[in-house]
């Protein structure tokens, strides 16, 4: 099944989703800056794991629009026609780097994902409908007893925007980097030391929130599945968020939230107040612009549903803001958001605890634990417009 990290795509994002504001396309470069058809991607093995790793890059392609694998020359190869029940796909695995050991190969213009895993390969289907991803929160799935993760990216005529996500899950830490044309790098992604422990000895010690870890049966720990997945697997019970819902939904009833959703554009706000169990939204003119139900816990976490957020310029901002602001429980604290102060993140009891512990435990602060944690650029993402290189380290799991 398709991933849950389809929100604020560009149409051409296809099959592969990409989270938050990864695919948001800056102004076109100048003709001397021209993005190249290819750049390379140098791999980097720190993470002193003695397994075969095997690097994927699959996407959709935004010269021809079709889905399909990179091999390690950048080469763009459309998949098959799949079947039902899926069929296999060509094996697109490239071998990676051993540890210790750095591997360069080159990325085309595609909007999508570069996986990598270790010991064995990652097992891709195929449906009529295009790829099939893995889907761990499936105890049946093929890829479930396999250590693996994945970084998304868009290249395009207007660069490179590359991140580490965690939105889908909490597995094999790495960071990304991208090397500009004059020389310097930027990067995020990084945990602190023993941050890769510390996040599932945290969720241990979290009430409620154990679950979430996925083992393997020789006691080898995989993966934590993100809060969404929690809930469809019953790691997480559904009312999980509903007393800190119930709440914002109360202070609302007589209170009025203010969301300001474009940095660049102060004076653009809408107002919220709750009425007949409906939250109605309007503009500094008084109409009623847009309304969202009380949301549940699903809604929150997978920043869908009764929140959902489409790519227009009213509601999907309004719903943007609401859900940073419902993972990160700041709605009743600040009546002014979005809340861009990472200091007030977190703060009530009832919270994403998955997201705070991951950005509690990265070097920057910055992660993509939910599908906007952009808002207000708290996301682990890098971009630049005219790269030169890009970088993905794997990192120890310490």
């Amino acid at each position: 099944m398709l991933s849950s990290l389809k929100h604020g795509l560009l149409a051409v994002a296809g099959a592969i989703g990409l989270t938050g504001a990864l695919l948001t396309a800056g102004p076109a470069p100048s003709a001397s800056a021209a993005v190249p058809d290819t750049i390379s991607l140098t791999i980097t093995n720190d993470s002193g794991r003695g397994d075969a790793v095997y690097v994927y890059t699959l996407g959709t392609s935004l010269t021809s629009g079709r889905q399909g694998w990179a091999d390690a020359a950048g080469t763009f190869h459309a998949w098959p026609a799949g079947g039902n029940p899926p069929t296999p796909a060509p094996d697109a695995s490239i071998p990676g780097p051993a540890a210790g050991q750095t591997k360069t190969i080159r990325i085309p213009k595609l909007s999508g994902r570069i996986y990598f895993s270790y010991g064995r390969k990652l097992d891709f289907r195929l449906t009529t409908g295009g790829l099939v991803q893995p889907a761990v929160q499936n105890p049946s799935d093929p890829n479930r007893d396999i250590l693996f993760n994945w970084s998304e990216y868009t290249l395009n005529d207007s660069g490179l925007w590359l991140n580490s996500t965690q939105v889908d899950m909490f597995s094999a830490p790495y960071s990304v980097g991208v090397q500009r044309s004059d020389g310097g790098v930027i990067t995020t992604g990084r945990l602190k030391p023993g941050g890769y422990r510390g996040v599932f000895d945290a969720l241990r010690a979290q009430p409620g929130w154990s679950g979430l870890i996925q083992t393997r049966s020789d006691g080898t720990v995989l993966r934590a599945l993100s809060p969404l997945y929690g809930l469809e697997t019953g790691a997480l019970p559904a009312s999980v968020l509903n007393d800190y819902i119930d709440r914002v939904w109360r202070k609302y009833t007589t209170d009025t939230l203010t969301v300001s959703p474009f940095a660049d554009q102060p004076g653009t706000r809408y107002f919220g107040r709750v009425s007949g169990g409906v939250m109605n939204f309007t503009n500094s003119a008084g109409a009623v612009v847009t309304s969202f139900q009380k949301p549940d816990a699903s809604s929150v976490f997978g920043c869908h549903r009764l929140l959902d957020a489409p790519n227009d310029a009213v509601r999907g901002p309004i719903s943007r803001t609401l859900c940073a602001g419902f993972n990160r429980s700041t709605l009743l604290s600040n009546p002014n958001q979005p809340d861009t102060s990472a200091a007030g993140f977190y703060r009530d009891s009832v919270t994403n605890h998955y997201a705070r512990i991951i950005h509690e435990r990265t070097t920057d602060g910055k992660a993509y634990a939910f599908a906007f944690d952009d808002v207000g650029n708290h996301e682990s993402l890098v971009h630049d417009g005219s790269p030169a290189q890009a970088r993905l380290t794997l990192a120890p799991l310490d």
